[in-house]
């Protein structure tokens, strides 16, 4: 028996999944070749349409914008990596006068359009004295929502980690920052990477709506280059290389993950483990006298 909650599928099984695969691939391509198709009837794969790739002014724009997009990402990454912990330790903490507020806090900004939060911090607080400029306006939008569901995933890796671990740890005499340091956060960091990066991904491609504050990112640029009428405004072309953009930066974060993921797992394997104690003689008896 391979498998206990899976039964391998019979001959028929496999027949008809195979035809579904078949099928599922030439549905597939089919829309791919009719999307092409269009887009060649309507010329979009004229030269004149993607010329603007060739100007060095164009493209050091692009560039600028990237780097615009990237420098807001990681900001926005770092603060609400910072925030999520701190405010899942606030909401794990056994004080109701701590634990309560952050409780509220995350709800509030979770449940908050992120659109809204920006738009409110660009032009509803000047009103109020708190100048923010277009950057931070956008960086703390990203924060305080992205920062609020990274929250609720860190408190929920630290929740999935076995209780055995944490009373262990109060065995052994260490405290309660020590052992949320040193015991549970590390196993759950570990367990809750992959929602890390997910919610990481997903603020990578917010930072586009910094466009509706006139925050000069890739989505703007995208905006700019495509009504350039010289060109033919290349909507589509301009489309399709700044989503070619979003998805390198999106593969390139899941790389890096991945390999943090395998460089956590090689040191754990790597870690030298205590000998077991033989308390038994050569007889079965008990080495240690009672």
């Amino acid at each position: 028996m391979t498998s206990v909650l899976y039964d391998l599928p019979g001959p028929r099984a496999r027949v008809r999944n195979r035809a579904l695969g078949v099928l599922a691939t030439i549905g597939i391509i089919a829309l791919a070749g009719f999307i092409a198709y269009r887009f060649w009837a309507t010329g979009q794969f004229e030269s004149r349409k993607w010329e603007w790739l060739l100007y060095k002014d164009l493209q050091l724009q692009l560039v600028d914008a990237l780097g615009a997009t990237i420098r807001a990402f990681v900001v926005g990454a770092l603060l609400a990596l910072a925030f999520g912990f701190l405010f899942a330790v606030a909401r794990l903490s056994e004080h109701a006068w701590l634990r309560a507020p952050a409780y509220a806090v995350v709800e509030f900004f979770r449940a908050i359009p992120l659109v809204v939060m920006i738009f409110f911090l660009f032009y509803a607080a000047p009103q109020a004295g708190l100048q923010l400029g277009v950057f931070w306006s956008l960086v703390v939008g990203l924060t305080l929502y992205n920062g609020s569901v990274l929250a609720e995933v860190i408190r929920a890796g630290v929740q999935s980690v076995p209780r055995g671990q944490r009373e262990a740890a109060f065995a052994l005499g260490l405290g309660k920052n020590q052992v949320m340091r040193s015991v549970l956060l590390p196993q759950a960091v570990r367990a809750m990477l992959p929602a890390i990066v997910s919610q990481l991904v997903v603020l990578l491609k917010d930072t586009a709506l910094g466009f509706l504050i006139t925050y000069q990112e890739l989505l703007f640029e995208a905006r700019y280059l495509g009504s350039l009428a010289e060109f033919g405004r290349p909507i589509i072309p301009t489309a399709l290389v700044i989503g070619a953009i979003y998805i390198s930066l999106c593969v390139v974060l899941s790389l890096f993950a991945s390999y943090l993921e395998g460089r956590k797992r090689r040191q754990r394997l790597s870690e030298p483990t205590l000998p077991v104690l033989d308390t038994t003689n050569r007889d079965g008896a008990a080495a240690i006298p009672s």
